[in-house]
Protein backbone atom coordinates (compact mmCIF):
# COMPACT_ATOMS: atom_id res chain seq x y z
CA UNK A 1 0.00 0.00 0.00
CA UNK A 2 1.13 3.40 -1.05
CA UNK A 3 1.48 5.75 1.70
CA UNK A 4 0.15 9.44 0.83
CA UNK A 5 2.61 12.78 0.72
CA UNK A 6 1.71 13.73 3.71
CA UNK A 7 1.39 10.51 5.90
CA UNK A 8 5.22 10.34 4.72
CA UNK A 9 5.76 13.86 5.58
CA UNK A 10 3.80 13.82 9.43
CA UNK A 11 5.47 10.11 10.11
CA UNK A 12 9.18 12.55 9.26
CA UNK A 13 8.22 15.03 11.27
CA UNK A 14 7.98 12.72 13.86
CA UNK A 15 11.52 11.19 13.00
CA UNK A 16 10.36 7.39 12.88
CA UNK A 17 13.27 6.33 10.72
CA UNK A 18 10.89 3.85 8.61
CA UNK A 19 9.30 7.31 6.87
CA UNK A 20 12.56 8.73 6.13
CA UNK A 21 13.80 5.90 4.91
CA UNK A 22 10.48 5.99 2.32
CA UNK A 23 10.90 9.26 1.59
CA UNK A 24 14.59 8.86 0.25
CA UNK A 25 13.25 5.73 -1.43
CA UNK A 26 10.81 8.23 -3.27
CA UNK A 27 12.89 11.11 -4.47
CA UNK A 28 16.28 9.90 -3.73
CA UNK A 29 16.98 8.57 -7.69
CA UNK A 30 14.99 12.03 -9.48
CA UNK A 31 17.27 14.29 -6.69
CA UNK A 32 20.39 12.58 -7.87
CA UNK A 33 19.24 13.22 -11.71
CA UNK A 34 19.32 17.47 -10.16
CA UNK A 35 22.56 16.93 -8.17
CA UNK A 36 24.73 15.29 -11.64
CA UNK A 37 24.29 18.24 -13.51
CA UNK A 38 25.87 20.59 -11.44
CA UNK A 39 28.59 17.73 -10.48
CA UNK A 40 31.41 16.72 -11.43
CA UNK A 41 31.24 12.85 -10.72
CA UNK A 42 28.95 10.65 -9.27
CA UNK A 43 30.91 10.24 -6.53
CA UNK A 44 30.16 14.46 -5.78
CA UNK A 45 26.52 14.01 -7.40
CA UNK A 46 26.18 11.46 -4.49
CA UNK A 47 27.77 13.31 -1.53
CA UNK A 48 25.61 16.35 -2.58
CA UNK A 49 22.73 14.18 -2.61
CA UNK A 50 23.40 13.23 0.86
CA UNK A 51 24.18 16.65 2.29
CA UNK A 52 20.80 17.67 0.81
CA UNK A 53 18.98 14.90 2.48
CA UNK A 54 20.53 15.69 5.71
CA UNK A 55 18.85 19.02 5.05
CA UNK A 56 15.83 18.18 4.34
CA UNK A 57 14.80 16.30 7.24
CA UNK A 58 16.07 19.10 9.45
CA UNK A 59 13.80 21.57 7.46
CA UNK A 60 10.64 19.67 6.75
CA UNK A 61 9.14 21.79 9.79
CA UNK A 62 9.46 24.53 7.07
CA UNK A 63 7.56 22.91 4.16
CA UNK A 64 3.89 24.32 4.65
CA UNK A 65 2.16 21.79 2.91
CA UNK A 66 1.00 23.96 0.08
CA UNK A 67 3.06 23.75 -3.66
CA UNK A 68 5.08 20.44 -4.88
CA UNK A 69 6.64 18.72 -1.92
CA UNK A 70 9.05 17.38 -4.83
CA UNK A 71 9.45 21.04 -5.84
CA UNK A 72 10.22 21.91 -2.61
CA UNK A 73 13.41 18.83 -2.34
CA UNK A 74 14.24 19.76 -5.58
CA UNK A 75 14.89 23.70 -4.34
CA UNK A 76 17.35 22.19 -1.49
CA UNK A 77 18.91 19.98 -4.00
CA UNK A 78 19.72 22.21 -6.44
CA UNK A 79 21.03 25.33 -3.35
CA UNK A 80 22.80 22.67 -2.04
CA UNK A 81 24.56 21.83 -4.94
CA UNK A 82 25.15 25.71 -5.96
CA UNK A 83 26.79 25.74 -2.59
CA UNK A 84 29.17 22.83 -2.95
CA UNK A 85 30.10 24.57 -6.39
CA UNK A 86 30.93 28.16 -4.76
CA UNK A 87 32.82 26.21 -2.12
CA UNK A 88 34.70 24.17 -4.68
CA UNK A 89 36.09 27.63 -5.61
CA UNK A 90 36.08 26.15 -9.31
CA UNK A 91 33.18 28.89 -10.73
CA UNK A 92 34.95 31.62 -12.45
CA UNK A 93 36.70 29.84 -14.96
CA UNK A 94 38.25 32.15 -17.81
CA UNK A 95 37.69 31.40 -21.46
CA UNK A 96 37.71 32.70 -24.60
CA UNK A 97 35.58 30.81 -27.28
CA UNK A 98 35.31 33.80 -29.63
CA UNK A 99 37.03 31.71 -32.19
CA UNK A 100 34.40 28.95 -32.39
CA UNK A 101 32.68 28.67 -35.36
CA UNK A 102 29.29 26.52 -34.70
CA UNK A 103 27.67 24.13 -37.09
CA UNK A 104 23.75 24.10 -37.48
CA UNK A 105 23.27 20.40 -35.85
CA UNK A 106 19.46 19.09 -36.42
CA UNK A 107 17.17 18.50 -33.20
CA UNK A 108 16.61 15.17 -35.10
CA UNK A 109 20.49 14.69 -35.55
CA UNK A 110 20.94 15.17 -31.83
CA UNK A 111 18.43 12.77 -30.76
CA UNK A 112 18.51 10.36 -32.72
CA UNK A 113 22.48 10.05 -31.75
CA UNK A 114 23.17 11.17 -28.40
CA UNK A 115 21.86 9.33 -25.24
CA UNK A 116 20.79 11.13 -22.41
CA UNK A 117 23.82 9.87 -20.46
CA UNK A 118 26.20 11.11 -23.08
CA UNK A 119 24.53 14.42 -22.93
CA UNK A 120 24.21 14.46 -19.33
CA UNK A 121 28.47 13.52 -19.89
CA UNK A 122 28.70 17.12 -21.55
CA UNK A 123 27.21 19.44 -19.03
CA UNK A 124 28.92 17.99 -16.75
CA UNK A 125 32.08 18.99 -18.38
CA UNK A 126 30.92 22.37 -18.72
CA UNK A 127 33.15 25.00 -17.23
CA UNK A 128 31.43 25.29 -13.66
CA UNK A 129 30.05 28.59 -14.18
CA UNK A 130 28.55 27.80 -17.15
CA UNK A 131 27.11 24.33 -16.03
CA UNK A 132 25.55 26.41 -13.65
CA UNK A 133 23.90 28.76 -15.67
CA UNK A 134 22.79 26.50 -18.40
CA UNK A 135 21.28 24.04 -15.78
CA UNK A 136 19.54 27.01 -13.76
CA UNK A 137 18.35 28.40 -16.81
CA UNK A 138 17.34 25.41 -18.37
CA UNK A 139 16.35 22.90 -16.06
CA UNK A 140 15.16 24.98 -13.36
CA UNK A 141 13.33 27.40 -15.34
CA UNK A 142 14.86 30.38 -13.82
CA UNK A 143 15.12 33.46 -15.89
CA UNK A 144 18.73 35.82 -16.03
CA UNK A 145 17.36 37.98 -13.48
CA UNK A 146 16.71 35.05 -10.83
CA UNK A 147 20.33 33.51 -11.81
CA UNK A 148 21.93 36.96 -11.36
CA UNK A 149 20.46 37.20 -7.85
CA UNK A 150 20.80 33.58 -6.71
CA UNK A 151 24.67 33.58 -7.84
CA UNK A 152 25.72 37.08 -7.31
CA UNK A 153 26.67 37.52 -10.80
CA UNK A 154 25.76 40.56 -13.31
CA UNK A 155 22.63 39.62 -15.07
CA UNK A 156 24.31 40.15 -18.77
CA UNK A 157 27.14 37.53 -17.06
CA UNK A 158 24.59 35.10 -16.94
CA UNK A 159 23.07 35.84 -20.88
CA UNK A 160 26.66 35.43 -21.48
CA UNK A 161 27.26 32.42 -19.53
CA UNK A 162 24.46 30.24 -20.92
CA UNK A 163 25.34 31.33 -24.85
CA UNK A 164 29.45 30.24 -23.84
CA UNK A 165 27.48 27.00 -22.42
CA UNK A 166 25.47 26.45 -25.65
CA UNK A 167 28.36 26.90 -28.37
CA UNK A 168 30.43 24.97 -26.01
CA UNK A 169 27.75 22.02 -26.03
CA UNK A 170 26.99 22.51 -29.89
CA UNK A 171 30.84 21.98 -29.96
CA UNK A 172 30.88 18.83 -28.06
CA UNK A 173 27.94 17.25 -29.61
CA UNK A 174 29.09 17.91 -32.90
CA UNK A 175 32.50 16.36 -32.05
CA UNK A 176 30.50 12.90 -30.54
CA UNK A 177 28.42 13.25 -33.85
CA UNK A 178 31.57 13.35 -36.30
CA UNK A 179 32.95 10.10 -34.32
CA UNK A 180 30.13 7.88 -34.44
CA UNK A 181 29.95 8.72 -38.03
CA UNK A 182 33.78 7.82 -38.40
CA UNK A 183 32.76 4.53 -36.20
CA UNK A 184 29.92 4.01 -38.18
CA UNK A 185 32.36 4.22 -41.19
CA UNK A 186 34.91 2.41 -39.72
CA UNK A 187 32.79 -0.84 -38.79
CA UNK A 188 30.98 -0.95 -42.34
CA UNK A 189 34.44 -0.59 -44.03
CA UNK A 190 35.67 -3.21 -41.89
CA UNK A 191 32.65 -5.73 -43.03
CA UNK A 192 32.93 -4.56 -46.71
CA UNK A 193 29.96 -3.43 -46.83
Amino acid sequence: MEISEEELIKGCLASIPAFQQMLYKRYAAKMLTVCMRYADSQEEAEDVLQEGFIIVFEKMYQFRMQGSFEGWIRRIMVNKSLEHLRKSSKIFPVMNINNVKDKFISTEDVLSQLASRELLKMIQELPPMYKMVFNLYVFEGMSHKEIAAKVGIAEGTSKSNLSDARSLLKRKIYRNMEREEKIIYFEQGAHGE
